[in-house]
């Protein structure tokens, strides 16, 4: 919306005065940095609101997992969950407030966002009304996450309008491309969804799952203005998606709403993110990787999820074929827990681990 204020001095001369200043709108970093603080000042403002109310209509809050870790069952009952209704709020608001409304890329990243995120809020009415951890039915959770997918995938196929839009670019080679073809869209619906999944295992301790989010937005965020910037994007040999900066307008609003939103999900958290914004902000990070070609370097930035993911399916896996586990608890985070790591230890380690692969994965932008 700020994006057409530079218009206002066409349609009315007499605020061309302002031309100059009115100007900074049109660059991508400025408006960035406003989504940050947009994002961040709604969920922190209201935020208290949003989660008394929250508290209000769940009365006893998400229901802790008896097979789970039995410190939960003491220390997090009675909190709410959906609180990724704030972030998600915070998002919304600052994303079309700064962001190019005129631009595709946005609009579609946000409808998976959305979509994801409903899927997540019906999971968790489910499991709130139901006051049982088994909300959504899997298989139908699945098959409604993967036709939005495959939806928002064949759009951006059709949007590149380029042979590397149906191709998936392999990390640290210049030229070297795997061709798909229209096969493409149904691997990049399996990255989004399992992008969605992935994020929403990981939540599971206070302040767990939104820093690695939160990192992995800036990061893409980045990614996002270099692919989307033809001088860039040639200097660093890395594919040019003509309009995939907008989306670090996008990644900003997330990063300031992910940060309103750890303030109270801090230890110990006031409110628990939920499916409804593990399964939207995953979504959502799956569908701008698909966006600016970089699938590959999702899996790097994003190796935490990646971990946490493979750790239940490793773990499932070993049990139904030898009647064996492989860890003392999947996923991998309570596995630590029952080793006697306690839940800040755990997360700031893993954040520690988050850092450290974002870099690994940004380092792929050069090395080449």
């Amino acid at each position: 919306m700020f994006y057409w204020l530079i218009e206002l001095t066409n349609t009315f001369p007499s605020l061309s005065v302002f031309r100059g200043l009115l100007n900074v709108f049109r660059y991508i970093t400025f408006r960035t940095g406003g989504a940050v603080v947009t994002g961040a000042l709604f969920v922190f403002l209201f935020g208290p609101w949003i989660i008394d109310h929250l508290r209000l209509r769940q009365g006893k809050g998400q229901p802790i997992r008896t097979d789970g870790p039995q410190s939960h069952i003491i220390s997090k009952k009675g909190t709410p969950t959906m609180g990724g209704l704030m972030i998600l709020s915070g998002l919304v608001v600052s994303t079309v407030l700064w962001a190019n409304p005129l631009n595709p890329y946005v609009w579609i990243v946000l409808a998976v966002t959305l979509g994801f995120g409903f899927v997540g809020f019906y999971d968790d009415y489910l499991k709130v009304t139901k006051q049982s951890h088994s909300g959504f039915a899997g298989r139908a959770r699945l098959l409604i996450e993967a036709a939005i997918a495959l939806v928002a995938c064949y759009a951006l196929v059709r949007l590149g309008r380029d042979p590397s839009s149906t191709g998936l670019a392999i990390p640290f080679f210049k030229d070297l491309v795997i061709k798909f073809g229209w096969l493409y869209v149904l691997f990049g619906a399996f990255v989004i969804v399992g992008a969605g999944n992935a994020v929403n295992l990981t939540d599971g301790l206070d302040g767990l799952a939104i820093v690695p989010v939160m990192i992995a937005s800036a990061s893409f965020g980045l990614i996002a203005y270099l692919a989307g910037n033809a001088v860039f994007s040639d200097y660093l040999q890395i594919h040019y998606v003509a309009g995939t900066g907008e989306l670090a307008v996008l990644c900003g609003a997330v990063l300031g709403a992910g940060l309103g939103f750890l303030w109270f999900n801090a230890p110990p958290a006031s409110i628990f993110m939920g499916d409804t914004g593990s399964l939207a902000l995953g979504g959502m990070l799956g569908s701008i990787a698909i966006a600016v070609k970089h699938e590959i370097v999702l899996a790097v930035i994003g190796g935490l999820f990646v971990l946490e993911a493979v750790s239940v399916i490793v773990q499932v896996a070993s049990f139904k074929l030898t009647g064996k586990r492989i860890f003392r608890m999947a996923p991998i985070h309570h596995h630590f827990e029952q080793l006697g790591w306690t839940e800040p230890q755990i997360v700031i380690r893993f954040w520690i681990i988050s850092v450290m692969l974002a870099l690994v994965g940004l380092s792929t932008l050069k090395l080449r």
